[in-house]
């Protein structure tokens, strides 16, 4: 990871954004430092794509200011190909084949730092390089629009949704690379996508984005330090176990029959004390698992919690 990550890459304020009388986006604030991978996390209609287009200017907030590379998304042509944005379907000329695809971003493109065959290496295209965009798979075309991102050397690259349509083998590629480009180059990207374990295992910083408003936003170690840990129990002494449980403050009982087990919630108790308290207190405990935090639990327990 770079080390230099004070400067902002990207500044969001106060960004509303309706649809005649539906607010998508409301008074959302969001940065992305310069040097980090930020991971937009949030569900199909929570507002990604739109925020990711009023950063871009392809739409205009109601109202609210953006800063992305030290311009404003009017002025983003003045960035001269330090910006990237790839969105969920790619969009390239059917008809072309992926090397004409590349050799036609090239006279589009200025500082150069790849030729068109070592990006169709580095994405793992090149035995397509023949064969028209219509004829890829969705995974393929996906690899095809980065291909041409990676021509030169961007500062920012903006990826919506990145892993669908890739296969297991795809997705692993794609966060190598992503992983290479951001400590070799100090490349930053903003990464949108639904698909949490894949964010959980390449971002640095996480903003959770429900019902158009950013619920969190940090690092995503600091956020999972503060996240509780889900602990299943069973034991046949359940009514006792519960009176226990109950009792403590620092122990949450989320389900009370959850196919047989007791499922609790706790930020500070380890399994091995609990195991203990509980056999002390005479309940026996024929099983105990251990969860820990996850970007999903965070992500369920604050979007269940807004939406109640």
């Amino acid at each position: 990871m770079s080390a230099n990550i004070s400067a902002l890459a990207l500044s969001v304020n106060g960004l509303n954004k309706s649809y005649g009388s539906f607010e998508v986006l409301k008074n959302l604030d969001l940065e992305l430092k310069q040097g980090s991978i930020l991971g937009l996390v949030g569900l199909n209609g929570s507002g990604k794509t739109t925020t990711i287009e009023c950063i871009l200017g392809l739409q205009e907030a109601n109202s609210g200011s953006v800063s992305i590379l030290n311009h404003t998304p009017q002025k983003l042509h003045e960035t001269r190909g330090k910006i990237v944005s790839i969105f969920d379907t790619p969009s390239l000329h059917p008809n072309l084949t992926v090397r004409q695809s590349l050799e036609h971003a090239k006279l589009l493109s200025e500082n150069l730092v790849r030729t068109p065959q070592r990006v169709e290496e580095l994405l793992g295209i090149e035995k397509y390089s023949t064969f028209k965009i219509k004829n890829l798979s969705l995974g393929n075309k996906r690899r095809a629009s980065l291909a041409q991102a990676l021509l030169g050397n961007p500062e920012l690259i903006i990826l919506d949704e990145p892993f669908n349509g890739l296969d297991a083998e795809g997705v692993d590629d794609i966060l190598a690379l992503i992983r290479r480009l951001n400590k070799d180059k100090g490349t930053t990207f903003l990464l949108s996508s639904h698909q949490l374990p894949y964010l959980e295992s390449i971002c640095s910083h996480i903003a959770i984005l429900h019902q158009g408003k950013i619920l969190v936003s940090d690092n995503i170690d600091d956020l999972l330090a503060n996240t509780n840990h889900s602990i299943l129990l069973k034991t046949e002494t359940e009514t006792t176990a519960i009176k226990f449980l109950e009792a403590q403050g620092d122990i949450t009982i989320i389900n009370k029959n959850s196919d047989g087990y007791l499922e609790l919630s706790t930020k500070d108790v380890r399994s091995s004390d609990l195991i203990r308290q509980l056999v002390e207190n005479q309940i026996a405990v024929s099983e105990l698992v251990l969860k820990q935090a996850s970007l999903g639990n965070l992500f369920r327990t604050l979007t269940s919690e807004e939406s109640a």
